[in-house]
């Protein structure tokens, strides 16, 4: 090693960077393992940025020519010497090759992608492009549209050692055009797909081990057997301090037969527990199904089944009276004798008349008398919901059955809404301790995911989407006992993810959170089809088929509102421990983003505040009002503030004292001594943090991991 340490250090005097490369190799062969799971860990990835503006200095490709369709990406990079306008006010730049072989072109700006490589220093800032808010104070769930690298990177800055759970399901490499490796879809004869396959997720996972808190997080990966031997020898090597235990999913009942081989019905689970973390018991062991999950059922207070119509008990046929814009249930009418027409029996002025009337017009009847109706409604056991023209509502109640539930703690109450009736949810926990092999019906990624997305997104297509409840059973045995928890996702894909944990809310009135990431990938097949109509990555159409604008923002928003993205009620119910209609949606809050990246020296003199504003934000637990505007040089919201004119040190610091919530107080200066004195008046629970000094020092730190 001494004499490659010589050779380096003269390289180095002709050719730093050439001698960087080489001290990196030398470094990554040190590093190999003599037991354990060796590859090669390949030249780190690039990621193309359509839509960033084209400048001097910047690393770029050249892209196809509109309407070709190349058998394998370009992937030389060039610099950008200069750029020109010529006579036409078109711009052309003038590239000098990064290799030696290449020398230089002159080629229009509008051909030309600015790329970044995974060992520079990247610094990145966030762009809202839409939110959703229904839930109030609640905080926000995040997606962001972004390569995943930067996006954890980023998340580096926010959230280090404070998330409690990341689930991922990562591309399963099958050599069918999954997933991408340096701007090239991998594929099945690619020699090397295993090791560029490990390189890929090693990078990823050596990030997000940083994200994990050290006392008591759970890291979730789903596989299958293509990648899951390499990945669970991954998985020991990256995280030796955790406990790490395999799971089989059955996911697939009806299974996927292949040639020469058994029928595939299940995939794994791996849990990577680190700390404290353990999985908690519930209601089933997972493996067998006759430990029946108790759901939360409200039932119809009009009849249903035998007996129904109004002539078989006459004594039950009367009217309930609600208030249209609460939907609060304010009276209860005296049955009507069995010859009276129910049309001469007058309203009552700005209230809903409710009768016991089925889609067909017959008149039916109700399940209580009226002095058991007015018991119910006392109890907070009886509840209306208004349908969604407002027009009528519906009637329901919990029934016998479920009132004993609530007796023995299967159900428990929460609280009650703004109408008196008590929130009910599953008991938390239970007495069966999981076992490693699921068998749930509810698992089956055909009818509980595919299906289910079709009934969200109005028959948009994602390939091999999740069961959301399968999603839900492996966050629930790590989060049901922390209601704050954030959950990361770092290949959220169609947006499982999120929905279940916003399921886990509704569940047991939770505050949990989560952090979607998914780049705008369009898909191969897609890709192939937009080049023949003269498009190509960064064009408007091409990007509104991507992945995260197509499909991941939309089913997010769906599950939220109860609308599919044509603005029709979803159809359907969701099925197990909490069932309901989708049309309900969830009083939830979402905000969306794009990830950007910025200039150094225009972050560090404060001229790019507003795209750093949003990690600020998420940095302090993303509820409430966000600071976007320093113009009066200081800014205190909900959770934290933001000071840039040090001379207003005396009020920031009377503002923050005011406001408990605050947590974070961000201190814009280049000065050590001035960072120190403010830190120092600042209340005991609110965490000083320096701009931009400790941003631009996270980036500049995480940017030696690409090269690895």
């Amino acid at each position: 090693m001494s004499r490659l340490n010589d050779l380096i250090r003269q390289a180095r005097l002709k050719d730093p960077a050439l001698a960087d490369d080489l001290e990196r190799e030398v470094a990554a062969l040190a590093d190999r393992r003599a037991f354990g799971l060796n590859f090669e860990r390949h030249t780190p990835e690039t990621v193309e940025l359509p839509g960033r503006r084209v400048g001097h200095g910047d690393k770029v490709r050249v892209l196809p020519p509109r309407g070709a369709s190349p058998k394998k990406a370009d992937e030389r990079l060039w610099r950008v010497k200069s750029i020109e306008k010529d006579g036409d006010g078109r711009r052309t730049a003038t590239l000098e090759s990064m290799s030696d072989d290449d020398g230089s072109e002159t080629v229009a700006v509008a051909d030309l992608v600015v790329v970044a490589e995974f060992r520079d220093p990247i610094y990145p800032g966030l762009v809202s492009t839409g939110k959703v808010e229904r839930g109030g104070d609640k905080p926000f769930h995040t997606v962001i549209n972004a390569e995943n690298y930067h996006a954890l990177q980023s998340l580096l800055f926010t959230h280090r050692g404070k998330v409690d759970c990341i689930y991922i399901d990562p591309p399963y490499n099958t050599g069918a055009k999954d997933w991408k490796y340096n701007n090239d879809y991998v594929e099945g004869e690619d020699l090397y797909r295993h090791s560029k396959w490990l390189a890929f997720i090693e990078r990823r996972l050596l990030l997000a081990r940083e994200l994990l808190n050290p006392t008591d997080s759970v890291m979730v990966v789903a596989i299958d057997e293509r990648e899951g031997h390499r990945l669970g020898l991954l998985l020991e090597q990256v995280f030796p301090e955790a406990r790490v235990q395999m799971v089989t999913s059955v996911v697939n009942p009806k299974g996927v037969p292949k040639a020469k081989e058994f029928s595939r019905i299940d995939e794994w689970l791996f849990f990577v527990m680190i700390g404290e973390a353990s999985p908690d018991r519930w209601q089933t062991d997972m493996l067998n199904e006759q430990s029946v999950k108790t759901s939360v059922r409200y039932v119809n207070l009009k009849r249903e089944g035998t007996n129904w119509h109004r002539a078989d008990r006459p004594g039950l046929f009367y009217p309930i009276y609600v208030d249209p814009a609460s939907g609060q249930i304010e009276a209860f009418g005296e049955p009507l004798p069995p010859d009276a027409d129910r049309h001469a029996q007058p309203d009552r002025q700005g209230l809903l008349t409710i009768w016991p009337i089925k889609p067909d017009g017959s008149e039916a009847r109700w399940q209580q008398k009226p002095s058991s109706a007015r018991a119910l409604l006392a109890e907070g056991l009886l509840r209306s919901r208004l349908t969604r023209d407002e027009a009528s509502a519906i009637i329901e109640y919990l029934s016998a059955g479920q009132r004993q539930f609530l007796a023995d703690g299967r159900l428990i109450s929460t609280g009650q809404d703004i109408n008196g009736a008590l929130i009910v949810v599953p008991g938390v926990g239970g007495t069966e301790i999981p076992k490693t092999i699921w068998r749930q019906t509810s698992h089956s990624a055909t009818e509980h995911g595919s299906k289910l997305l079709s009934a969200l997104l109005g028959g948009r297509k994602f390939p091999f989407p999740k069961s959301l409840y399968a999603v839900e059973d492996a966050l629930r045995f790590f989060v049901m006992d922390k209601p704050n928890s954030l959950v990361v996702d770092f290949f959220s894909g169609s947006g499982t993810t999120a929905h279940a944990v916003m399921r886990l809310n509704r569940q047991d009135g939770g505050h949990r959170r989560s952090i979607s990431v998914t780049n705008n990938e369009v898909s191969a097949e897609e890709q192939a089809g937009l080049r023949k109509q003269g498009l190509r990555q960064g064009d408007g159409k091409w990007e509104s088929l991507g992945i995260c604008d197509y499909i991941t923002k939309p089913r997010i928003e769906a599950a939220i509102t109860g609308n599919t993205p044509s603005g029709d009620p979803i159809k359907g119910e969701y099925k197990f421990i909490d069932e309901f209609p989708m049309a309900e949606g969830f009083e939830e809050n979402v905000e969306f983003f794009t990830l950007t990246y910025e200039a150094p020296l225009r972050v560090a003199s404060n001229r790019e505040f507003q795209r750093i504003a949003p990690l600020l934000w998420l940095r302090a637990g993303a509820c409430g009002r966000r600071i976007e505007d320093l113009s009066k040089g200081w800014d205190v919201a909900d959770s934290y503030g933001v000071i840039a004119d040090l001379d207003q040190v005396d009020k920031f610091v009377r503002a923050l004292s005011d406001q408990p919530d605050a947590v974070v107080a961000f201190v814009v200066t280049d000065e050590d001594r001035l960072f120190e004195s403010i830190a120092r008046e600042l209340p005991e629970h609110v965490e000083p943090v320096r701009l931009y000094e400790a941003y631009l020092r996270n980036f500049e730190i995480e940017s030696g991991r690409g090269a690895r």
